[in-house]
């Protein structure tokens, strides 16, 4: 009777180990599935710079961020301070600057949060231009950008305001002020 006692024992510790080797498995599954799922960034890079080149080998575009996370479940990568310079044969750059951004994982969405600033220089036969908005959507690779946010436009005197605006920032250049739009025009 003793030892059949001691085999039910001996049976009760071995299916009670085998349980919580079980349960141990079980929940560490389920936290290392849950870190992978995570929205967490895997490297971050402070003074961020990379350029993109077109097929010619000529320099298209810049982007640079004081500080740059990157997550690896979407792939997609945030910014701070990010400096976005569009390059177009024969006239200035375009300079746009905000205070965060985000790009997508495929780099064809580029979102600029807060206040935005675009700035071309003036160049013989263009003026300058210089955009305030807020909030802003660019798809880099088209040279195409929008918001649906308040928008102010300086060019030398003359001053366009509205509510929303679409951009295409390479030849033809054009801009496209959605609504509420009004203007002051300097005649020189």
């Amino acid at each position: 009777m003793l030892s059949t006692r001691r085999i039910v024992i001996g049976s009760l510790f071995i299916l009670l180990a085998a349980g919580s080797k079980w349960l141990v498995q079980v929940t560490h599954d389920n936290e290392v599935e849950k870190v992978k799922s995570a929205h967490t960034p895997d490297y971050f890079v402070d003074d961020f710079s990379i350029s993109y080149m077109n097929i010619e080998g000529k320099l298209e575009r810049t982007l640079s961020a004081e500080h740059m996370k990157h997550y690896p479940d979407d792939d997609s990568t945030e910014l701070t301070r990010p400096h976005l310079v569009i390059y177009e044969a024969d006239t200035p750059p375009w300079k746009i600057r905000s205070e965060t951004g985000w790009v997508s994982g495929d780099g064809t969405l580029v979102l600029l949060n807060g206040e935005v600033k675009i700035d071309r220089a003036a160049a013989p036969g263009i003026r300058p231009l210089h955009i305030t908005t807020s909030n802003m959507r660019i798809r880099p690779k088209e040279h195409y950008a929008e918001t649906d946010e308040k928008t102010k436009l300086r060019s030398n005197h003359d001053v366009q305001t509205s509510v929303g605006m679409q951009a295409w920032l390479k030849k033809p250049i054009r801009i496209k002020f959605l609504s509420k739009v009004r203007g002051r025009y300097e005649i020189n």
